[in-house]
């Protein structure tokens, strides 16, 4: 196939970005299947497996995608017809009642459910990138790891949990110092903060860690941080929200709405088996898996069928922020 994926970011990003990095990896692992890939992307896009065109926001998408594509890969609903076959992928939470496309595919279950679809494709992860896993290297800390200026995603709660328990904790995707938040100074000597980071620098505090803190107040429609810290063997310590409940099996972790219940479950963090973890990771989140099921989704779309028999829609809007006891 001829497929064409659209993305509103500089291709590729090399430290936050997990939306870009699934596309990227998508468009590697397609080239590897033996399809042909052009990414439509902002200036400043490169790469060696596929064709790159620079989208111009000026003129319609449609003008845009070359005559030879079969289907088109969005990443939101198109603003204008298509001629072309297409699908969108959902990775992030709507806050409004607006419908999608009937092409939709989310990224958990949870995270369809609760627009009443059934249509949905796990990330993966692209595991050379990731180094090889160490499960004899001491590990000496917790992390979080997020876009922690995102109240959401509860740092201050990861912090909490952490100094609780007793252990030092790693904040990948944080400052201690934030103004944008109003005025936020963590002055604890215990909690290290490293910003945006990628590369190996963040896969050896991955590889060190015991556990992701992972305390998210709201649905998380999958939380890539999830896999990516279970593939170096971190059990995850979260709530029990969105996707969280689905990716987190028994024994790999403790989800709970309760602050007590993570610190307690902290308490035996060293007992979990790391490479369990990693091989649970291995076994059903690379790349390879999700790009199989998009191209059963590519293939669905291409029998002239609707991917959702109507519209998808929010069912319920949830509280802004979900939640968390002490």
């Amino acid at each position: 196939m001829n497929i064409a994926i659209l993305s509103n970011s500089v291709l590729p990003v090399t430290k936050y970005g997990g939306t870009e990095r699934i596309i990227w990896w998508l468009g590697e692992e397609l080239t590897k299947m033996g399809h042909k890939v052009t990414f439509i992307a902002p200036e400043g896009t490169k790469s060696s497996f596929a064709k790159v065109i620079h989208y111009n926001p000026e003129i319609p998408l449609a003008r845009q995608i070359p005559e030879e594509t079969d289907i088109v890969h969005l990443y939101e609903k198109p603003k204008e017809p298509l001629s072309k076959p297409y699908i969108v992928m959902i990775q992030g939470n709507k806050n409004d009642f607006e419908a999608c496309d009937e092409n939709t595919v989310f990224v958990s279950r949870n995270h369809a459910e609760r627009y009443g679809s059934d249509a949905f494709v796990y990330n993966g992860l692209k595991l050379e990138e990731y180094g090889k896993p160490d499960f004899k290297v001491p590990r000496t800390h917790l992390h979080f790891l997020a876009k922690a200026a995102w109240r959401v995603k509860n740092v201050k709660g990861a912090i909490s949990i952490a100094r609780a328990s007793g252990n030092k904790l790693a904040v990948l995707g944080g400052t201690r110092l934030n103004i944008k938040m109003g005025f936020r100074f963590t002055p604890y000597p215990s909690i290290s903060f490293y910003g945006m980071i990628g590369g190996e620098e963040k896969n050896q505090l991955l590889r060190t860690s015991k556990g992701l803190v992972f305390p998210v107040l709201w649905h998380e429609p999958f939380g890539i941080a999830i896999i990516e810290s279970m593939y170096m063997g971190s059990p995850v310590f979260g709530t029990p929200y969105g996707s969280l409940p689905e990716l987190v099996p028994a024994g790999m972790g403790v989800l709970s709405d309760k602050k007590s219940v993570l610190i307690e479950a902290l308490a035996d963090v060293d007992s979990y088996d790391n490479k369990r973890c990693s091989e649970y990771v291995a076994d059903n989140f690379t790349m390879a898996h999700t790009t199989r099921k998009y191209i059963e989704y590519y293939e669905t779309v291409l029998n002239g069928r609707k991917i959702n028999p109507t519209p998808p829609k929010l069912k319920e809007m949830p509280p802004k922020f979900l939640p968390f006891y002490e």
